[in-house]
């Protein structure tokens, strides 16, 4: 079955048009043959909605009464049995009342997609979840009914339904928004015209992101990889010289010229940190690209002109602003193209701006500024083992020399060239080469002493050997080349392999993806931010250390605290980030799943609830009912005594009735925590007589064991009351006769313990699990009575006062309730010395 479309009406204040726009939609949808219905539209009052609401077909809501409010839900069940092409559902971030197939609104729209119908449905900016802190810190407004970003982005439309700040404000006076006596609080405060200002920009900037993020989805999906300049980004390629401020400055005006371009300057620092530029210059260029309202981006490669052109599609750049290089014609001329010329050669379609400035062919040196491979040492000691080898090996050739062992000459001096090679690289093997020919042909090839060749196959020799020699070393430095990428595709794969272990191994994905990244890549710290917000940050930061951000999705991204990034642990990092914004996603679930185990919860104790209503309400009550018509009935006689029986019965039962009341009003108090708990310092043995009184035990029903001097506790002492009765009276009803219960006090640590004993038959140990859950019969007996409520309120209480409730066993058989009161240190004697 093909899912259904879902269009959004986005508003940024309520009273824009959204419903109105919404139903002109569907007018519209109607008029080209589509079989529209509206499951729930809400028209405020407001007649031009109401009016324009007519003429489309209606299934009736299922209406919800719930805290005296007559409340109007989609009915799911009879919008999915008439099956329409496209249902209306008003106010998408709307909570569903109690009782509902699901808690939110979007959900019931996310079943009709699910069902291969269309849905047309309106949201406010101030429920989109990642922007509630935002919206409240503007209006001062917290929204209690939010709708996930995600769910949001995936609508197949969203239009924006826009309206000046005054005309919604004009709207609002002339009584087109809210009824008259609201109208002057509303005007000062909500839709003041700062607030309303700043959530239309709010709901422009989230449009506008969205459509971006939905561009480059679309980009990637098809395998897009050429620029579309739907939206300029212009990069600036900065060197750390003076000219710096220049290109910045003219790449900010081309950005600004588009309205509403992204500026970029990007510093390529080279592996070996040789060519480093003046800190303070870059630091300085970098302050004014923030300023200029830009990025600031630094990434490490071996060559300049392939990292920028690949940072530049990186970032789906337009526009690529680089200065005049700083060589002198002279120095151009001998080196061959230079950056500038190798970027526009590679640029494609990006268009490259060359911008001249003061410092234009200042720099003579023919000093090159990157290194090859291997490293400034190792050279060193490539051009050190041809200083000090070539001499000893012309040495020994000479004590050994023959007529006829030219060959043998060369093919030693080619052995000591690839030596060389090895150890340093191209540079140093071909001064080996340079050297030792001269050499050969000096020592070895007659005449002798003398750089002339008398014989041409002499000469061919020499040749060939200077030929071969400088192939090899350069084999040999491209070899160390391909041997630094192997180590380094070999590095990658041991980090991805690293960080997927961890998170397989953790508890937590993201927590376990951030760490892992963080000990990979070296970094002093990682952040994950979300909606600009650091949730979640390993490591601490380290002074002047790089900064560098990896995007995860629009909301998200990834900050790296350390050392700048290469080309290639950008491309490691994307795989990380598609890892992470799956880890987010299932985070996600995982909270709602969470979420959701209370709704389990509170379904559960509903159906607890109704059963024990159903069952232990309705006997006494059906006594009391009784008992009353009895004594109201005119043709009853009844005498003296019967109507004294009926009246303690009736008083009986409906003394039943208000326990079970009080309790239940309790539970639900305890659950919901609203407990109200007024805590003192109080004396438990004070409070002994009262309990004792209410549960009407006589001076032999209960063995007390109260010792003298015990400290004071905090707790409530009306809730403590109701525990200790709970308890006795338990303890009373399941104690064998001849056994009475027991009730001692005695300090353990930092509490003081209450232990209420009975000698019963005891309670299983599976069934003691369950024993302080609500609507459970799980004392020591079978038939305790009630609806199951006196130990779950019991525990309740004691938590809520900072107490605790334990079961034990009793020696010899039987159940001991323990009470841990935490002793009062406020005025707890001091210990000895």
């Amino acid at each position: 079955m093909t899912r259904g479309r879902l269009l959004v009406f986005l508003g940024a204040a309520p009273g824009v048009g959204k419903t109105y726009a919404m139903l002109e939609e569907a007018h519209g949808l109607i008029a080209h043959g589509k079989d529209v219905v509206a499951a729930v539209v809400l028209d405020h009052g407001r007649s031009a909605t109401a009016a324009l609401a007519k003429g489309i077909e209606t299934v009736p809501p299922r209406i919800v009464q719930h805290g005296g409010l007559r409340l109007e839900e989609v009915d799911l069940d009879a919008v999915l049995a008439r099956r329409p092409g496209v249902a209306l559902v008003d106010e998408l971030a709307h909570s569903n009342a109690p009782g509902s197939p699901h808690a939110k609104r979007w959900e019931d729209v996310d079943t009709l997609l699910d069902a291969g119908i269309d849905v047309l449905s309106t949201v406010n900016i101030q429920h989109i979840d990642s922007l509630n802190d935002v919206v409240e810190r503007i209006t001062g407004i917290p929204q209690r009914e939010t709708i996930p970003d995600g769910v949001l982005r995936q609508a197949d439309r969203i239009e924006l339904v826009d309206l000046a700040p005054q005309a919604l404000r004009d709207r609002l006076a002339a009584g087109q928004v809210y009824p008259e006596t609201r109208i002057d609080a509303a005007l000062s405060n909500y839709f003041r015209v700062g607030n309303l200002t700043a959530l239309r920009e709010l709901a422009l900037l989230w449009l506008a992101d969205e459509v971006d993020s939905a561009l480059q989805r679309y980009r990637s999906e098809h395998g897009i990889a050429a620029a579309w300049e739907a939206r300029e980004r212009v990069v600036v390629a900065l060197t750390g010289g003076q000219e710096g401020e220049t290109l910045l400055r003219r790449g900010a005006r081309i950005a600004a010229r588009s309205g509403s371009g992204e500026l970029l300057a990007v510093h390529v620092t080279s592996e070996d940190g040789l060519a480093a530029p003046d800190p303070g210059a870059l630091a300085a260029q970098q302050v004014l690209v923030e300023q200029l309202g830009g990025s600031y981006h630094r990434i490490v490669g071996e060559d300049i002109p392939t990292a920028l052109i690949g940072f530049a599609r990186a970032v789906h750049a337009t526009q690529l602003v680089l200065g005049v290089s700083r060589r002198s014609r002279l120095v151009a001329l001998l080196t061959g193209p230079g950056t500038s010329t190798r970027v526009i050669r590679a640029s494609g379609d990006i268009d490259v701006h060359i911008v001249t400035h003061g410092f234009a062919g200042t720099r003579s040196s023919l000093v090159p500024q990157r290194r090859g491979a291997l490293s400034a040492r190792r050279r060193l000691l490539g051009f050190a083992v041809a200083v000090v080898g070539g001499p000893l090996l012309s040495l020994l050739l000479s004590a050994t020399r023959t007529p006829d062992g030219l060959t043998a000459d060369a093919l030693a001096y080619q052995l000591l060239v690839i030596l060389v090679a090895l150890v340093g690289g191209a540079w140093p093997a071909a001064f080996a080469a340079l050297l030792s020919g001269l050499t050969l042909d000096y020592l070895f090839t007659e005449p002798l002493f003398t750089l002339t060749i008398a014989r041409p196959e002499h000469l061919a020799a020499v040749a060939i050997y200077l030929v071969n020699a400088l192939l090899v070393s350069v084999v040999v430095d491209r070899a160390a080349r391909l041997t630094r990428v192997a180590r380094r595709s070999a590095s990658e794969s041991a980090v991805l392999a690293t960080i997927a272990g961890g998170v397989l191994r953790g508890t937590d994905a993201v927590r376990a993806l951030l760490e892992r990244t963080k000990e990979a890549f070296g970094m002093s710290a990682v952040r994950l931010i979300v909606d600009g917000r650091v949730v979640e940050e390993h490591g601490e930061q380290e002074p002047d250390a790089v900064v560098s951000r990896v995007a995860v999705d629009a909301a998200t991204a990834v900050e790296l605290v350390g050392r700048p990034l290469d080309a290639a642990d950008r491309g490691i990092l994307d795989v990380v980030a598609t890892q992470l914004g799956v880890a987010l996603e299932q985070r996600a679930l995982t909270d709602t799943a969470r979420r959701l185990e209370p709704l389990a919860e509170v379904d559960r104790v509903r159906s607890a609830l109704l059963a024990a209503v159903g069952h232990d309400l309705r006997r006494p009550l059906a006594v009391a009912t009784a008992a009353v018509t009895s004594l109201r009935s005119s043709e009853a006689r009844l005498s003296d005594s019967d109507r004294g029986q009926l009246l303690e019965s009736a008083e009986r039962s409906l003394d039943v009735l208000a326990r079970l009341v009080t309790d239940l009003l309790d539970v639900s108090r305890v659950q919901a925590g609203a407990l109200a708990v007024s805590l003192e310092s109080i004396d438990v043995p004070d409070l002994l007589p009262a309990a004792l009184e209410d549960v009407g035990a006589g001076p032999d029903a209960v063995v007390l064991h109260v010792p003298e001097a015990l400290p004071p506790v905090r707790a409530d002492p009306v809730l403590l009351t109701r525990v200790l009765v709970n308890l006795l009276s338990n303890a009373l009803r399941h104690s064998p006769a001849g056994s009475p219960p027991e009730l001692s006090l005695s300090t353990f640590g930092e509490q003081l313990q209450a232990r209420v004993i009975d000698h019963g038959p005891g309670i299983d140990e599976d069934r003691r699990s369950r024993m302080f859950e609500p609507f459970q019969h799980e004392s020591d007996a079978t038939d305790s009575g009630g609806i199951g409520l006196g130990l779950a309120l019991s525990r309740g209480f004691a938590e809520g006062m900072g107490a605790t409730l334990e079961a034990e066993d009793t020696p010899g058989g039987g159940l001991t309730m323990v009470v841990g009161l935490p002793i009062d240190a406020t005025v707890r004697e001091p210990a000895d010395a």
